[in-house]
Order: C-alpha cells, then structure tokens, then sequence
C-alpha cells in the first residue's frame, strides 16, 4: 500500500495516542476530528505509542499489546485514511528508542522534574518517589519522536507546551553541537476545542473508573452513561431555574448536536425553569447514539480483519523507518558515532 497524498504545505505533522486502551469522546473531539481534517492539508504522520505506554504499565505490558490494534481500529473507524495519513508503531522504529538514549545525555534530572506536564502527571499518579525511570524521561522519547519525523507542527492541548518546549531546547542543543541545523523545531498547533469532561464531571476520562463512552460503545453503553451524567445537583424539580455552566450534558451538546440554536433555546429554558434533565439526557442520548453508530459498525468491520489492520501498522511503520533512519544517522555522525559509515 502506497501513502497517495496530496500536499498542500511543506509543513509536516506527528501526532499519536498511547496504547493503553480504547479511544473514547474525549479523543474524537480533542484530537480525531482534527487529524481527519489535516489529513487532506498536511504530510501527517500518527503514531501507536506502545513504548510510552509502557512508561507506566512496565508491570503490566498486556494492557499495551492487547489494545494496539483496537487503537488502529478507532483511527480508521473516524475516517482517518491509511493512504493519506501513514499509521504507525512507535516499537516498530528502532532509531526512536536510539535517539531518545542520544538525547537523555542532553537533559539534567531537575529539568526533566521542572518539566509542569511531567510533575502534574507524576502527583495525578502518585507514584510517589517511586517514579518509573521511563516515565520521568518521557519528554525526551516525546523529542524523539518528533525531531525522527522532522515535525514541525505538533497537535496539542495547552497542557502538553511544555513538552514542546523541552523538544525545541534538545533540537537546540544538538545543533549547537554539530554545528548546524540538522534537527528542526516545532511549533504547537493548539486544539480550539475545549477539553471534554469526563461523565461524572468530577476528573479526567478514565475507562477504568467508567467515566468516559468508548468510541466502540453499544447503544446500551450510551443510555447508560448518559443517564449517570453530572447535571446541576440544585436542579431538583422542572420548573426550578437549573445552571448551564459546569452542567455534563449541555457541555456533550455543545460539543456534538448539530443544531446550536437549538442548543442555546434548550439553555434558555432550563435557565429559567421548565425543563428537567431527563427531557436534555434524551436530547443527548439520540445525539449520541448518531454519532457513534456510524463509527461503530465500521470499527466492527475493521476489526474483524485483524490482518488489514496488522498490515497498515506495518507498511506505515516501514515508511517511518526510512525517514527516522535518515534522522539517526545525521545524530550519529554529529555525535562522531558513524564510525562505519
């Protein structure tokens, strides 16, 4: 299979998930869609992080391998085109793993634990002092990753600036010491979307803690997760004026129904008394049931030809070890390591 694209910028994206499960809404609206429409603008690349995934889940690398797949199977289930956008597998590209160890000689422990990303996601995990050593360098694999590719624009949340930060001064960096500009920086292509709740409205989607709706949900999964959602806990008859803001449901209809004016009527009325809950949850629920059935059946079908889905991963994987060798190869030789060739 051969990437047919049509290039509109020299501009080139990398983007990519940990395999540590199934992709849900937060996913689709935060990154998916987007990849979907830079797909036809840009040289994109989307890469499975299998090895990052393991950063935190060494004890438990089952939860990684397992969902590989289903991962590759969400990215083509929202339309993302394996001929336009090359899938692939981060352990399947050696000169990854071998930049990161290059780049690990470039960066100090305090600026790895200076690093917010890494601090807020070491206290969300409360490894305590007992912090896997992959994961506190998980900003110089993420470098890795996108100097490898030549990125120069990288999708993310305002959260994630730091990790580009952090990749610009190792670009810097090795520059300096090669005396020319063999890696390039990157600029941030922040998402407009706002971030999406988790269901309960009280932390980040979790599949484990049952707060998030799956990309592969079934109708059954839908009502069930739309009528456990946070709705304004002071709105305890229908004619009571009920709150708008921090409201679960309004936010997932902002985000999904097609008819904003609508939205903003329905607002108007549960602001001022005279719609319950259950009347916006059902609103929601036929929404949502739309939008993923769709993605659905086409996961389904992806994922009965586990083979197509090994074969894109490989093709894909295939193409980015050429591009990343190139890369490795000019580190080496700037590091004095080309000995052999």
């Amino acid at each position: 299979m051969h990437n047919q694209k049509k290039i509109i910028t020299q501009e080139k994206i990398l983007t990519g998930d940990r395999a540590t499960g199934q992709l849900h809404l937060g996913h689709f609206v935060g990154s998916l869609q987007q990849r979907v429409k830079l797909q036809h603008e840009y040289e994109q690349t989307v890469l499975v992080a299998d090895l990052q995934g393991l950063t935190d889940n060494g004890h438990n690398p089952h939860k990684v391998s397992s969902n590989i797949l289903n991962v590759v199977a969400d990215y083509l289930a929202v339309g993302i085109d394996p001929l336009k956008t090359t899938i692939c597998l981060q352990s399947a590209i050696p000169a990854l793993a071998e930049l990161t160890m290059y780049y690990s000689n470039l960066v100090s422990v305090a600026r790895l634990q200076r690093n917010p990303t890494v601090k807020n996601e070491i206290s969300a995990k409360s490894f305590g002092r007992s912090i896997p050593t992959g994961f506190l360098t998980y900003p110089i694999s993420q470098a890795a990753d996108i100097t490898a590719f030549r990125a120069t624009l990288i999708p993310v949340g305002d959260d994630q600036l730091p990790m580009i930060e952090q990749t610009n001064e190792i670009v810097r960096k090795l520059n300096h010491i090669a005396q020319d500009d063999i890696l390039v920086e990157c600029r941030p292509l922040l998402s407009k979307m706002p971030r999406l709740p988790s269901t309960d409205g009280k932390c980040k989607m979790s599949k484990s803690m049952g707060n998030c709706i799956l990309l592969s949900a079934t109708d059954k999964d839908i009502s069930k997760a739309v009528k456990s959602m946070y709705t304004d806990p002071n709105h305890l008859k229908i004619e009571d004026p009920g709150q708008v803001s921090g409201n679960v449901v309004f936010t997932y209809l902002d985000a999904f129904h097609p008819d904003s004016t609508f939205i903003d009527e329905l607002k108007v009325r549960y602001q001022n008394g005279g719609l319950g809950d259950g009347t916006t949850k059902k609103i929601l629920e036929e929404c949502l049931q739309n939008t993923l059935k769709p993605i659905r059946e086409r996961r389904d079908v992806f994922m009965s030809d586990k083979a197509q889905l090994i074969d894109i991963l490989r093709m894909g994987s295939q193409k980015s070890q050429e591009e990343s060798n190139q890369v490795l190869n000019n580190v080496k030789r700037a590091l004095g390591l080309n000995l052999f060739n």
